[in-house]
């Protein structure tokens, strides 16, 4: 049978992570349930292990640290992930691994924005925020992802084993919908009901937070797309570089002399700025076109590893 394991990374959930073991154990006894406390000042550990979890502790504060750790850590075929503050439907966010058994997807996105999302959620500007984030990705990386934030997630193991993250805090979420995107990874969506948190205050700073996802995206908007990051720049600096160049270029025409040099000076900066620019940007989309190739033969290595694992089919013979 495959493996199924259900990540859950908290922070301070006491009152509401023994529901969630308590939820996904109704649903299959045998599901292996591994919750990653985040240094939680309360009895989160405790709650969680007497309702059936294998509890683990991650000491980098930082959600990104703690799923991190989890896909080093755990071995399976299939990875959950949802929030262990009871705001996903058990049932629901199971259902998610069905994508990931058939083949259908390397990674299901648990859609809170198409379900319950903007009727539950109580916090000022989180709704706002999430259609800014969600139509800048999908802008800039020309993808239909309904829902870049969730934390309801379904994962294939070559998805896991090759996703390398660089980030920390709550910008997780956005990175892997990237990097999903990026690598041409199966991506599917399905609409989850979302219930607002019932006991605490929200973990997330809508300003700080929020700043920081969108840092993350113009950074991974460079790294994946450099051509087009570097190009758009050089356009702009080359755009502007230009203007200038013609108050100069008009006068020598009319006098045969040019008395703005600053402005010669900008202009002819500008516009070398905008060929270097231009220039880092073809170097660069080529080592990602390398990076890229390195990347697939790795992926198929762990393809590899995948079906080497998988017990062999045995008859009898009569």
């Amino acid at each position: 049978m495959p493996r199924i394991a259900l990540l859950v990374p908290c922070y301070n959930e006491e009152e509401t992570i023994g529901k969630v073991v308590h939820d996904f154990k109704a649903l299959d006894p045998d599901l292996a349930i591994y919750v990653y406390d985040n240094n939680s000042q309360d009895r989160t550990s405790e709650v969680a292990a007497s309702a059936g979890a294998i509890v683990r502790k991650e000491y980098r504060q930082g959600k990104g640290f703690v799923i991190r750790s989890m896909f080093r850590d755990i071995d399976a075929d299939v990875y959950l992930m949802v929030d262990g503050d009871d705001t996903y439907d058990a049932a629901e966010t199971y259902a998610l691994a069905r994508d990931v058994l058939d083949g259908r997807a390397d990674m299901v996105v648990g859609d809170r924005l198409s379900s319950t999302y903007f009727i539950e959620n109580k916090r000022p500007f989180h709704n706002s925020g999430n259609r800014m984030v969600r139509g800048l990705i999908n802008s800039l990386f020309g993808s239909k992802i309904r829902d870049v934030m969730t934390g309801a997630r379904a994962f294939s193991r070559r998805f896991v084993k090759s996703y390398a993250s660089l980030v920390g805090g709550f910008e997780i979420e956005t990175e892997m919908t990237i990097n999903a995107l990026d690598k041409h990874f199966l991506v599917t969506q399905h609409p989850v009901t979302y219930s607002d948190r019932k006991k605490g205050a929200s973990k997330v700073n809508t300003f700080v937070d929020g700043g920081r996802i969108i840092k993350i995206i113009f950074a991974l908007f460079k790294d994946y797309r450099p051509l087009q990051f570097f190009g758009c720049t050089a356009a702009i600096l080359f755009i502007i570089g230009f203007v200038l160049f013609l108050r100069p270029l008009f006068e020598y025409f009319e006098t045969g002399l040019v008395s703005h040099m600053p402005t010669l000076v900008t202009s002819v900066f500008l516009m070398m700025a905008a060929l270097m620019a231009f220039i880092s940007g073809i170097i660069l989309d080529s080592i990602r076109k390398q990076t890229r190739t390195f990347f697939e033969l790795y992926l198929n290595q762990i393809c590899d590893e995948t079906t080497n694992n998988k017990p062999e089919e045995s008859s009898n013979e009569s």
